[in-house]
């Protein structure tokens, strides 16, 4: 079943088109990557599926309504966004930063409730930071805070997690643990996962489904595990790889060999 879908959806900056007629669908309860290169209109598709961008034409459907015809709150109830630029004060406590995620749902008076504290309570326990609830966010590590982010994202009760390359800055390891947590909210909570990556690796291990982007458009979309070939690395990534099986995760690897000239280049 459809949870997320964006159909024929333009955007222009001033008069150029940086993404042009992209139909994506998201199925409910799936991990979702799209992948390309830089510049190639990935970050601004997310902001578009997340309604933080209004298309020039098409339009976005959430559960089959018109995204921008819905309340702001009525969206935040049902989809969690973590943008790579994040404005909040890093001396705040992680509970502080995870109590954000209730905002969507407090009253006139703005005060949160036991409902909202329990709720609290199961984010960071769920995302592993119970021993670090009283914690400044700036004395963390980059993947516990992270992890924090992600917990505030929870915290939504949303079921939808948006997220702008959530591995990026981070050692492999802090990598590897974050997308790991993302696959567990996935797979034990039933939470639909969009999200930008840069390591194709990664997409293809933790995803369903891949959208490839190159030129604002799609260039293919499908199977993560079946979608990566040759010529897909070549015309979109201008890489020469070997793919391998990789056994352990049930999945493709590529190895990238050279950088391909670009038509334009000789």
């Amino acid at each position: 079943m459809t949870i997320l879908k964006a159909e024929d959806i333009t955007v222009k900056y001033d008069d150029k088109e940086v993404v042009k007629k992209v139909s994506i669908d998201i199925a409910k309860g799936e991990i979702v990557s799209i992948i390309g290169p830089n510049g190639s209109g990935k970050s601004t598709i997310l902001k578009v599926l997340s309604r933080y961008l209004k298309p020039a034409e098409g339009k976005i459907l959430l559960e089959e309504k018109d995204i921008h015809k819905m309340k702001t709150k009525q969206v935040a109830r049902k989809i969690a966004v973590l943008p790579q630029i994040r404005n909040v004060s890093s001396d705040i406590t992680v509970e502080t930063l995870v109590s954000y995620g209730r905002y969507p749902y407090l009253k006139f008076d703005n005060r949160l409730k036991t409902e909202d504290y329990e709720i609290i309570e199961w984010a960071i326990t769920k995302t592993g930071m119970s021993d670090m609830k009283d914690r400044m966010i700036e004395t963390l590590s980059g993947g516990e805070q992270q992890r924090a982010w992600i917990a505030m994202a929870l915290a939504q009760k949303p079921k939808i997690l948006i997220l702008d390359e959530p591995t990026t800055f981070l050692d492999i390891s802090y990598q590897l643990e974050v997308l790991e947590l993302i696959k567990e909210m996935n797979e034990k909570l039933g939470i639909t996962i969009i999200m930008v990556l840069h390591d194709i690796n990664q997409a293809i291990r933790f995803s369903h489904k891949i959208y490839t982007i190159k030129d604002g458009r799609v260039y293919k979309s499908g199977n993560a595990k079946k979608l990566i070939n040759q010529e897909l690395l070549r015309n979109v990534f201008r890489i020469e790889a070997d793919i391998v099986e990789d056994n352990s995760n049930q999945c493709l690897y590529y190895l990238p060999q050279k950088v391909v000239a670009s038509k334009n280049e000789d």
